[in-house]
């Protein structure tokens, strides 16, 4: 009977992971295609599951594209300084702006993954992310921003270390970020490299 459970359990384990990427994506697939298949079905009678999806991303690659133009940089110019302006707006606005940026924008921070002395004595160390080009001066010591992101988490920890604390990695920024994020589980063969200066 224990032998029985055991294998449920690992039954369990196989497909858990598979079962809730998959309820993920289909949430994802529904509530995004719901926006406007709704609206397809009352005014054009149309019916077909991903048309909404498929509208809705041209429409963000059409806006995308207008975005770049000429004529639309005055426009996000002036909408950037009214948010801007407006001080709870603006700490809202600046910091999803900043965050999405970071991430997918062109200006992207984290793509410098490290490794970090944290403790010399006791030989402990954490991955970051350099996070900004130019060190900070405290007490004539020049310290670089690293970025630690925690695990199972969205939020992380800023320090300010010094250059000879922090080691290079030659791994894919993505890679180290899967790692960190699931607390080191992920990544069976993760093996970051420290890149030779």
């Amino acid at each position: 009977m224990k032998k029985l459970f055991t294998y449920f359990i690992q039954g369990i384990l196989l497909i858990a992971p598979l079962g809730i990427t998959v309820l993920i994506v289909y949430r994802i697939f529904m509530f995004t295609d719901g926006l406007l298949s709704t609206y397809l079905e009352e005014h054009f009678e149309i019916k077909t599951p991903g048309l909404g999806i498929l509208i809705f991303f041209v429409l963000l690659v059409l806006l995308g594209m207008v975005g770049e133009t000429i004529l639309a940089r005055p426009i996000k110019k002036l909408i950037t300084r009214i948010l801007e302006k407006t001080p709870f707006l603006k700490l809202i606005y600046s910091s999803i702006n900043d965050l999405f940026s970071a991430f997918i924008g062109k200006e992207r921070k984290f793509h410098r993954p490290v490794m970090m002395l944290v403790n010399k004595e006791n030989n402990l160390w954490k991955i970051g992310f350099i996070t900004q080009d130019k060190p900070i001066l405290i007490d004539q010591n020049e310290l670089i921003t690293v970025y630690c992101p925690f695990s199972y988490g969205f939020s992380g920890e800023i320090y300010f270390v010094p250059q000879s604390s922090v080691k290079p990695l030659s791994i894919p920024p993505t890679e180290a970020m899967k790692f960190i994020v699931s607390g080191g589980v992920s990544g069976g063969d993760f093996h970051p490299k420290i890149k030779k200066s």
